[in-house]
């Protein structure tokens, strides 16, 4: 696919979710979260820069890390996330968070700016990962630390029938190569190809709880990486779609509830 067309899918798709995807995956994805800020050993007074920051999961509570007397920049490629990330540090009175509109991949900043660089499940998204971690690393001063999430393999996210499903009743193109990053290796080899060393990487077994199917839509459907392809569905499309998607995650029902598995990689290099 075409870079730019990516990143105006990606751009809109994001919009189109900005309003449910925090409400909807807070809770999901807390384990890789709190996973890579452990893996960033931030300290007070650091400047951080975060990509793909969304609505904030991670920027808040990099931000309470760092205090008052550091900085954690957010960028986004989604206006929406970045008016939703700029009113809550509006609201909770923070002067040290700053969400700005901006491309991973050709970062507004200055070389050695930032001690640390942090990517939490956005990677995937980017029509070209490894550009966006060599961003990462000039952005970084030497010795500064790169941190990034990715979703697992295919096989280990039961979830990921979303995606053929969606193509099959519209030609979305949506994440062509979401689950590449993690395969095994992959992301260490993009890391040092970056030019990162001393890389490590770990991964996690996840559950991805819901209380029941209409929960299960609106986080995978409404709030995720499909949102702007089911913009487009009519109301058979969109039925069939959601019982489509349904019957895919039928093993993992008990009761009126899901306990769909998932898995996350965290991998961190030094610049």
């Amino acid at each position: 696919m075409d870079s730019k067309l990516q990143l105006r899918i990606q751009r809109y798709g994001w919009d189109a979710a900005a309003s449910v995807y925090e409400i909807e995956w807070q809770q999901h994805l807390a384990p890789a979260q709190l996973a890579l800020l452990a893996a960033s050993d931030l300290l007070p007074g650091m400047a951080v820069i975060e990509t793909a920051a969304g609505t904030g999961l991670i920027t808040f509570p990099a931000a309470d890390i760092v205090g008052p007397g550091g900085s954690v920049l957010a960028t986004d490629i989604s206006g929406e996330m970045v008016k939703s990330g700029n009113a809550a540090a509006e609201k909770s009175g923070l002067s040290n968070v700053t969400f700005q509109r901006m491309n991973a991949e050709a970062l507004d900043c200055e070389d050695d700016s930032f001690d640390r660089a942090l990517c939490a499940l956005g990677l995937m998204y980017m029509p070209d990962p490894r550009a966006a971690l060599n961003e990462m690393k000039r952005v970084l001063r030497p010795g500064g630390l790169a941190s990034v999430a990715v979703w697992g393999e295919r096989r280990n996210c039961g979830w990921a029938e979303i995606f053929p499903i969606v193509d099959s009743h519209v030609h979305s193109e949506v994440c062509p190569l979401f689950f590449g990053l993690g395969s095994a290796g992959a992301l260490v080899s993009d890391l040092e190809a970056a030019g990162f060393t001393n890389v490590q990487e770990r991964r996690i077994q996840s559950v991805l709880s819901f209380d029941n199917s209409k929960r299960v839509i609106s986080a995978i459907i409404d709030g995720g990486a499909v949102a702007l392809a089911a913009k487009r569905f009519d109301h058979a499309t969109r039925q069939a779609v959601d019982e489509a998607f349904l019957k895919s995650v039928e093993k993992y029902r008990h009761g009126e509830g899901y306990e769909i598995p998932g898995e996350f990689v965290i991998a961190s290099g030094t610049a």
